[in-house]
């Protein structure tokens, strides 16, 4: 059966409805990075979107994992689900999963509130790499405004290590074909692209250039197709309510 563009955007659209579509302005997270990847078989297709950033409800910055495609596998299913509640899990999401993974180890590094822990700190670990906690003037280089200079927040800590080691922070390959069928095959990955602001329930992926040729590239296999026209915007500049919740 061949693959339908409609169907592709009808999915995504659902998933607004369902809250479960990245919003990149989302008020309980301030986003660091994005990335996008698309895959695909015969007649399967998939979508996975990336975002890595900090949530003050959380303890540490994490990386989320959103799947999108005409059949999942190894569904993440939470602690303690029963049969009935698996069943409801997959009826109410029968085309995408979420997973998240934490690249950034606690640590000294973990302060309070919210904050970067002061001169005690002097590095932390990702992956397994240790790295350097930056110094003031190193987050000005990379335009980094602390808003509450000297005191350095997580999301500021995030952003900067997204903009320094982006690979180390975002999912690696494995992770972001936990949820897909292992005969696909990747064929597009994008680093930025025009994101729907999908707070307002009159913007959804159906209605999106940048979203529309993306499924016209699932069901075609045929990557010229995604030509945008519209500057991307998936930058966190571009979505100052992220985290204001």
């Amino acid at each position: 059966m061949a693959i339908d563009a409609r169907q592709i955007l009808a999915v995504l659209d659902s998933r607004c409805d369902n809250f479960t579509f990245p919003m990149l302005d989302n008020g309980y997270l301030y986003l660091a990075a994005t990335r996008l990847s698309l895959y695909r078989a015969a007649e399967e297709w998939a979508m996975v979107i990336e975002t890595i950033g900090y949530s003050p409800r959380s303890s540490l910055p994490d990386t989320c994992i959103y799947t999108f495609a005409s059949t999942t596998c190894d569904r993440h299913i939470p602690e303690g689900y029963g049969p009935k509640e698996i069943s409801d899990l997959l009826a109410l999401n029968p085309n995408n999963d979420i997973r998240f993974v934490f690249p950034i180890d606690p640590g000294d590094w973990q302060g309070d509130s919210g904050f970067v822990q002061g001169e005690e700190a002097t590095e932390l670990v990702v992956r397994g790499q240790r790295q350097p906690i930056p110094s003031l003037e190193q987050y000005e280089q990379r335009g980094i405004v602390l808003e509450s200079s000297p005191h350095v927040q997580v999301f500021e800590l995030c952003r900067f290590l997204a903009n320094d080691i982006r690979d180390l922070v975002l999912a690696t390959a494995d992770e972001r074909r936990m949820s897909i069928l292992p005969t696909m095959l990747q064929i597009l990955q994008l680093e930025e692209w025009h994101h729907p602001n999908v707070v307002d329930s009159e913007e959804r992926p159906s209605g999106s250039e940048a979203f529309q040729q993306l499924a016209q590239v699932l069901a075609t296999g045929n990557r010229d197709l995604y030509r945008p026209s519209q500057p991307p915007n998936t930058h966190w500049r571009n979505w100052p309510d992220g985290g204001s919740l």
